[in-house]
């Protein structure tokens, strides 16, 4: 995951990853909206050969460079478990969702019958104050 990271810091790879993910490219096309040198390009393209988010394939004389979103996975989901709500945050979204649910069957009577208290039999035990 850190290799991922390492490799998505930098804005130039990012560009790279977001051009490949319409098609494998060779290198010249890659490099040809970049204003830096192709040797440049070529060391962009070996950190995210290394971090295993591009592979590459020898077609002819050229080499064509290939996405491989794979390992953004791990990455993903690490961010979404530091996105999610933890702790009281998590329970309190589910009881929110559990208000509007019930607020919603109330209004359009496809509940149950509420529980209301229990009726009186005249065998309760009450508290003697004194």
């Amino acid at each position: 995951m850190d290799d991922v990271a390492v490799a998505l810091a930098d804005p130039v790879r990012r560009e790279i990853l977001m051009m490949l993910r319409a098609r494998p490219l060779p290198v010249g096309e890659i490099a040809r909206p970049f204003p830096i040198s192709r040797p440049a390009i070529s060391r962009h393209l070996r950190v995210l050969r290394e971090s295993g988010l591009v592979r590459d394939e020898p077609v002819g004389r050229r080499r064509l460079y290939t996405l491989t979103p794979e390992p953004l996975g791990e990455l993903a989901g690490w961010i979404a478990r530091l996105s999610a709500p933890a702790g009281w945050e998590h329970r309190l979204d589910a009881l929110e969702t559990e208000v509007h649910r019930t607020r919603r069957e109330r209004a359009t009577g496809t509940a149950g019958p509420v529980a209301g208290p229990a009726p009186h039999t005249g065998h309760e035990r009450t508290e003697d104050t004194a």
